[in-house]
C-alpha cells in the first residue's frame, strides 16, 4: 500500500515516521538474528535475512544473557544512530 504524498517519511524503515507523534521508545521491537558475538557484550545482528546488519548490546538486567549465533532476538533501534540497537530479549 503506497503512502500518501504528504505523509511523513521515516528516516529508517524500522522507526516510526518523524511526524507521527510517537516517541522512539514507543516503537515496537524488531525481530533480528544474532550473526556474531563481539567483545564487551556486543553482538552483530541481522534485521532481515540477507539484509542490513547492525551492532546491538544487551539491555539492563539481561546483560548476563549469553547469546549464540543463529538465535532470534528482539531489538530496539535507536533513532539517533540506525546502525546501533538494544537487544531487549530472546524471541520466544
Amino acid at each position: 500500500m503506497p503512502r500518501a504524498a504528504n505523509s511523513p517519511q521515516s528516516p529508517h524503515p524500522y522507526l516510526p515516521p518523524s511526524g507521527s507523534g510517537e516517541r522512539a521508545e514507543d516503537a515496537a521491537p524488531v525481530v533480528a538474528r544474532v550473526v556474531e558475538a563481539l567483545p564487551n557484550a556486543l553482538y552483530r545482528v541481522e534485521l532481515e535475512p540477507g539484509r542490513e546488519r547492525i551492532t546491538a548490546h544487551v539491555s539492563g538486567s539481561a546483560s548476563l544473557l549469553r547469546l549464540l549465533p543463529g538465535e532470534d532476538v528482539l531489538v530496539e533501534i535507536t533513532p539517533y544512530d540506525t546502525t546501533r540497537g538494544r537487544i531487549v530479549r530472546r524471541k520466544s
